[in-house]
């Protein structure tokens, strides 16, 4: 039995990994800021460390690290933080610096595969360089560094692979899922939603679990994978949001992106006045929200193994999760 260890365990993506390798008979060993989003988390015989893995010094991590065969890197931050100017600086530092530390160590301790949860932002800055996601805006810039410094780690010792990982719909217990963002987004609007024209990948959390570990069993050194099962238009989804609070779904609009320009660019620039930065400029995510940002499947499916799912249903239940959060109790 192969022993392997899941950086941000108790994440969506490191928990939904986990459960993956230990149905496929791995020995798993998760490491996760405390505290735990519920007690008993995971099956019986997973080994569970609280820990800040930045604050960990280096012998406690090759500790870690020995014996294992495979590392899966499921932790940083995302485009959702906006942090100090320039936000590129932040995103180095959250993303890019770990991450090399990492690789670097996990190939000192004789780990054979590393593959690390990255982002499909990086996918599209290599293909529609007209965004300036490779030189204006921080966080897919970085994503691209992040991917190649440990690329460079594992050059000639250990295999390290990208999953660049699109929309996501799934849930675990204790924690809320990112779409809440939404939800509120369109309990905020009168009148109408506005949608944006484009479309965008899609996959479930199992999808993503059963790709990673297919990267490590299968994938490629330097592999990078933007996986995806499903194509999501941005209509669809508010209206699947509209239905899962009960408001009419007809009331989404498409609005073009030339209509909503000048009022993107009018809040990135109250942003920069005050000393912060998105790591995607609004006016920029709104010109990739207009366009079919979808990947074909045949490009990592068949390599990766991951199989089809029902990308709709698991975009329902998963807002109905947000709704029916919403009404627990507030933990004292």
């Amino acid at each position: 039995m192969s022993a392997v260890l899941v950086i941000g365990g108790t994440g969506l993506l490191g928990y939904h990994t986990t459960l993956e390798l230990v149905s496929r008979g791995y020995q798993v060993t998760s490491l996760s800021l405390p505290p735990m989003p519920v007690e008993d988390l995971f099956p019986a015989g997973v080994e569970n460390v609280l820990a800040d893995v930045t604050e960990l010094t280096d012998d406690e991590l090759l500790a870690l690290l020995d014996g294992k065969h495979a590392v899966f890197y499921a932790a940083g931050a995302d485009e959702r933080v906006t942090p100090p100017i320039p936000a590129a600086r932040y995103f180095h530092e959250a993303n890019v610096l770990p991450t090399q530390r990492l690789a670097r160590l996990a190939r000192q301790a004789g780990v054979a595969k590393f593959v690390l949860y990255g982002s499909y932002t990086a996918e599209f800055a290599e293909l529609w360089p007209d965004l300036g996601y490779r030189t204006r805006n921080g966080y897919p810039r970085t994503r691209l560094a992040q991917e190649e410094l440990a690329y460079l780690e594992g050059d000639g010792a250990m295999d390290v692979m990208t999953l660049r990982l699109p929309y996501i719909f799934g849930t675990m217990p204790g924690r809320t899922p990112l779409w809440q963002m939404f939800i509120d987004i369109v309990r905020g609007s009168a009148g109408f939603v506005a949608a944006s024209a484009g479309s965008t990948s899609a996959v479930t959390v199992t999808q993503v679990a059963q790709a990673a570990v297919g990267a490590m069993e299968r994938g490629r050194h330097g592999g990078r994978y933007a996986i995806n099962g499903y194509e999501l238009t941005y209509v669809e989804l508010y209206r699947a949001v509209c239905e899962a609070i009960g408001r009419d779904p007809d009331q989404v609009a498409v609005v073009p992106y030339e209509a909503t320009r000048a009022t993107l660019e009018r809040i990135d620039a109250q942003t920069a006045a005050a000393g912060v930065e998105h790591g995607i400029h609004l006016v920029d995510s709104g010109l990739f929200q207009e366009r079919r940002a979808v990947s074909d499947p045949a490009d990592s499916q068949p390599g990766l193994g991951y199989a089809d799912d029902d990308i709709p249903a698991a975009l329902a239940a998963t807002l109905r999760y947000c709704v029916a959060r919403e009404s627990e109790p507030v933990p004292a």
